[in-house]
């Protein structure tokens, strides 16, 4: 699944929540080092909000994690 903004990051975590914790947890990984990947190319083209959208996407993931851990 891609995505690219913080209502797709939202949408993304909602469908994975019917998923068992280690597989959410297996998708949110790949999910941050995807975004992390993009936040790299953002920074090299000085894509200010590109950088910043996919910033507020990977706190958003990290948030889930963080969730899927108390649980």
């Amino acid at each position: 699944m891609s995505f690219s903004n913080e209502e797709q990051t939202a949408a993304a975590i909602a469908t994975w929540r019917a998923e068992p914790p280690r597989a959410q947890r297996k998708e949110i990984q790949l999910a941050i080092e995807s975004m992390e990947l993009s936040q790299m190319y953002y920074e090299q083209k000085g894509n200010d909000q590109g950088l910043a959208r996919t910033g507020r996407c990977i706190v958003l993931l990290r948030a889930r994690l963080a969730e899927l851990a108390a649980e």
